[in-house]
């Protein structure tokens, strides 16, 4: 086996391994779980969650989109596409709206369902004091309830962060497969392991903290774990088999990932912890600091 493809597995190996460590401390963790502790208690989980919150957007404005704008425009400058109307800009949109609709479905066919089963034992005017039923729909439509972002956390919501951040481990993995020497190779593999260990660990966090049940959290981290090392290995299998075609298509589909992330870091992230009350400016800072973080590994390549 060359040097190079040893220095690729040893990179898809590695990228699985710390994936999995970094991103099973929240999930196993009792403390990150415990949303009943003390007042201390949950204003650190708070603050964990902004730092969180500002390694997404961090991620969202500085890595997913700018790879996703320059994969796309090199495809299109390669197939001499000219055209005024921004096409890339364009699909990241479509994957924004792709997730609203779908969100706004799986919403209105729990309240619809939820109407139908409570309809019977509602008397509509004269129980409007009582808060007997505690469901989602009932309190959301309540005016005697006020829940600032009341779908925040959501398992939809916690699905649709795993599968952009997927998307994107997958490109990510792809990139050390299709490279061509081992010093780039190892170059790039360095700079994934350190901003997949903390994008892993915020994704960990925000799954713990939502309505996911432990089991489901175990099995998103593992797949999460595994989307890089996939990348890696049709990277490989690209090079092997001399393969030149579907970078078009891959790139289309970084573009509906990133729609996707915009979407879920903005309506869902952001929103979630600004809107809950106490520690205001607190949480501002430790968003910028994760944002920090996230764009000192960027300036540092």
């Amino acid at each position: 086996m060359e040097y190079l493809l040893q220095v690729k597995i040893g990179a898809l190996i590695g990228l699985l391994l710390l994936t999995l460590l970094f991103g099973f401390i929240p999930a196993r963790v009792k403390w990150f779980r415990d949303t009943n502790g003390s007042e201390i208690h949950r204003t650190v989980l708070s603050l964990i969650s902004c730092f969180a919150g500002g390694v997404f957007l961090a991620a969202c404005l500085l890595d997913i989109i700018p790879d996703y704008l320059s994969d796309i425009n090199t495809e299109l400058e390669a197939r001499k596409v000219e055209i005024s109307f921004p096409v890339p800009e364009f699909i990241m949109a479509a994957g924004f709206f792709m997730v609203l609709i779908l969100e706004r479905i799986v919403l209105n066919c729990r309240e619809m369902r939820g109407a139908q089963e409570e309809r019977a034992p509602l008397i509509p005017d004269n129980n409007r004091h009582g808060h007997s039923h505690g469901t989602g729909p009932d309190l959301e439509s309540s005016g005697h309830h006020v829940h600032v972002d009341f779908q925040a956390h959501s398992p939809f919501r916690s699905f649709m962060l795993f599968l952009s951040l997927s998307l994107h481990s997958v490109f990510e993995g792809l990139a050390i497969g299709l490279q061509s020497t081992d010093s780039k190779v190892l170059e790039i593999c360095i700079a994934i392991l350190v901003h997949k260990s903390i994008i892993v660990f915020s994704l960990s966090v925000k799954l713990v903290q939502s309505a996911v049940r432990p089991l489901w959290v175990a099995a998103y981290i593992g797949v999460f774990a595994m989307m890089s090392p996939i990348g890696i290995g049709i990277g490989i299998s690209v090079m092997e088999a001399h393969l030149a075609a579907g970078a078009l298509i891959q790139a289309i589909l970084e573009g509906l990932a990133a729609g996707t992330f915009i979407y879920i870091t903005f309506l869902e992230i952001l929103p979630h912890e600004l809107n809950s009350p106490g520690k205001q400016l607190l949480k501002v800072l430790f968003i910028l600091l994760g944002f920090s973080v996230m764009a000192s590994l960027t300036f540092l390549g």
